[in-house]
């Protein structure tokens, strides 16, 4: 597996690839799957002691093949605002904002924000994140109810009648380990269940006890304090972004992610890590590269991801933060893979005549 430095670095980096661009992809929906942690009502007697632990994978990678990462690392220095999760939004004649590249997980590293945020947050009087329906649970899951379809099996099929019997088997045993049983879910989309096996426990147990992720915190903390909350999507559009990507793609990325097994912890480190440091440039030349070395087939799935789930949604939430920004005094919070790149929220930001500046490099 990953940890042995012996394995050639394409198999290294095409795991790590491929089950990232499944993580980031799962990432991107959990706030419904905050809504269905509760919904299914997980114990959290273990929360306290489920340590997340798991290896950061990027020196296996530079160890088994430096050159080949080397040139990685260049691909990542070249992508626009590729360095950096925290930045600074000017306009003439209204007060600063801010915009903070988040990652929806509970850890609290990530929790914790980089330097200048938490005095950013405090000045702000409006606080923008994806969905704003995240603070309300109930209204939240009535909302998915009304469309079934976009989290449901609803022509009498079940995510068996896409798997082989020994993938069941891996599948169950999964879902055992976080406390769900496969006939609970078993009519969910493939991606909604891989949800529940592409986080590793902790994180599972962290949210069943309560915690919030960042995103959440933050909108939770802005009512809390008497600061305006708006929301640039809603759940619906999320997950219809999600439900846009073909069956198979999630399937692939279901199975690649249980056999993974105990190693998804390394994976969940690896690309928290990534965050930390701010090293969001990295995360789609990797994919990328992955895409490109593996089969046609991957490289039209990575295409399909990032056009639906990045760059469609980059204009939508650039378009709609505007006329907010136009204000002045925001705290704007969005996924960090959201921010870099030609098409990334920064640039937009930039075009529509906003000067956006980095204020730190990572924690």
């Amino acid at each position: 597996m990953f940890q042995h430095l012996a394995k050639p670095a394409r198999t290294i980096a095409g795991k790590l690839g491929d089950t990232i661009l499944a993580l980031i992809a799962t990432l991107h929906v959990l706030f419904a799957l905050s809504l269905i942690v509760t919904l299914l009502s997980l114990s959290p007697a273990h929360a306290a002691d489920d340590a997340c632990g798991g290896k950061n994978l990027i020196a296996d990678m530079r160890a088994s093949d430096p050159a080949r990462f080397a040139a990685l690392e260049r691909q990542a220095a070249a992508v626009p605002n590729g360095k950096g999760i925290f930045w600074k939004i000017e306009k003439a004649g209204v007060a600063p904002s801010y915009l903070l590249g988040t990652m929806h997980v509970t850890d609290p590293r990530v929790l914790a924000m980089p330097k200048g945020a938490d005095a950013a947050y405090e000045t702000a009087q409006t606080v923008i994140v994806e969905s704003d329906e995240i603070v309300d649970d109930r209204k939240a899951a009535a909302a998915l109810m009304m469309q079934p379809e976009l989290t449901m099996f609803t022509d009498g099929k079940s995510i068996k009648d896409f798997l082989k019997a020994d993938e069941q088997e891996k599948l169950a045993a999964g879902l055992k380990q976080r406390g769900i049983p496969l006939t609970l879910v078993a009519k969910m989309k493939p991606w909604m269940i891989a949800s529940f096996v592409a986080l590793p426990a902790c994180e599972m147990s962290r949210k069943a006890a309560g915690a919030s992720f960042l995103d959440k915190k933050l909108a939770e903390d802005a009512l809390k304090q008497g600061k305006a909350l708006k929301g640039l999507e809603t759940l619906v559009e999320q997950l219809k972004a999600m439900d846009a990507l073909p069956v198979q793609f999630h399937l692939d990325a279901l199975i690649e992610t249980l056999d993974l097994g105990d190693t998804v912890a390394d994976v969940m480190e690896t690309t928290t890590e990534l965050y930390l440091t701010g090293d969001t440039g990295m995360v789609m030349p990797l994919m990328k590269a992955v895409s490109e070395e593996t089969s046609a087939d991957k490289s039209t799935d990575y295409a399909d991801f990032e056009q639906r789930i990045v760059i469609d949604r980059n204009k939508t939430m650039a378009s709609r933060a505007k006329p907010i920004l136009d204000g002045g005094s925001v705290f704007m919070a969005v996924g960090a893979l959201h921010l870099p790149g030609n098409e990334g929220v920064i640039e937009l930001l930039r075009k529509d005549g906003f000067t956006v500046s980095s204020m730190s490099s990572g924690n």
